[in-house]
């Protein structure tokens, strides 16, 4: 996969939704000068974990669907799966930040988050041998994943590409909720969750079931960050569902 392809089309989302290319340089070098500051690097550290726990689970997600397909039906399963991701992380990207102008949209992302934060705890604790996949050969990761494998490429593919949309939206809220004070962070955590999930998503999911504690700690982030949403969007003076009266006397 072309790697050139996957930062220009990051690039380029980020700068729809941030002005052009001065503006977007000017936000990453303001960020990036003050990164040894702790809200700064808090957000940055917050970022990296969220984008490196997320492309994992994601290709652990797909390659448990496909997992009991025909060999070749689950090599074309987990490509649509990682191309699907891409397209969608950048899809979603280019939207962010005017989605999250949207009054009440940061207090729903929270919630949004908490569901993903528990559907990650599910993960972590499979119900039982009788509902895990037996795992992709393509993914290493996914074998005790508490997913149960598609039962026709049809259905996989359709059910891989329902998980994409939910994971891209979740991925790209959650950047854009712990980095929301830093775009030049803000900005790099976007183009890094595209690269991530179409560069190391399998590899990355390797470790994340060598080393649970990987997962573990981005969980702990993803519920701050879910808790820091919902606050922000009942009190923020702008866009906290506040304004709408909702919480009023």
């Amino acid at each position: 996969m072309d790697i050139g392809f996957l930062f220009g089309a990051a690039g380029a989302a980020a700068a729809s939704g941030f002005g052009g290319p001065a503006e977007i340089w000017a936000a990453i070098v303001h960020d990036f000068s003050n990164i040894g500051s702790p809200a700064a690097l808090s957000a940055f550290t917050q970022v990296l974990l969220i984008d490196i726990v997320l492309a994992g689970d994601n290709a652990i997600v797909v390659g448990a669907l496909a997992a009991g397909l025909p060999a070749d039906q689950r090599r074309k399963v987990i490509i649509i799966g990682v191309l699907a991701a891409l397209v969608l992380r950048i899809a979603f990207a280019l939207v962010v930040t005017q989605l999250m102008q949207i009054v009440g949209l940061i207090f729903a992302g929270g919630l949004l988050l908490l569901w993903v934060s528990w559907k990650m705890y599910r993960e972590l604790h499979p119900a039982g041998a009788g509902a895990q996949s037996p795992g992709s050969p393509e993914i290493e990761g996914d074998e005790n994943s508490g997913i149960r494998p598609a039962k026709s490429f049809l259905a996989a593919a359709w059910a891989v590409a329902v998980a994409d949309v939910s994971m891209s939206l979740d991925n790209v809220l959650a950047v854009a909720g712990a980095a929301r004070d830093h775009p030049g962070i803000l900005i790099v955590g976007l183009i890094l969750s595209v690269a991530l999930m179409g560069i190391a998503a399998n590899f990355i999911a390797k470790y994340i079931e060598r080393y649970r504690w990987i997962a573990y700690v981005g969980l702990v982030v993803i519920v701050y960050v879910a808790f820091k949403m919902i606050y922000e969007g009942v009190v923020d003076p702008d866009v906290g569902v506040m304004t709408l009266g909702l919480f009023a006397g």
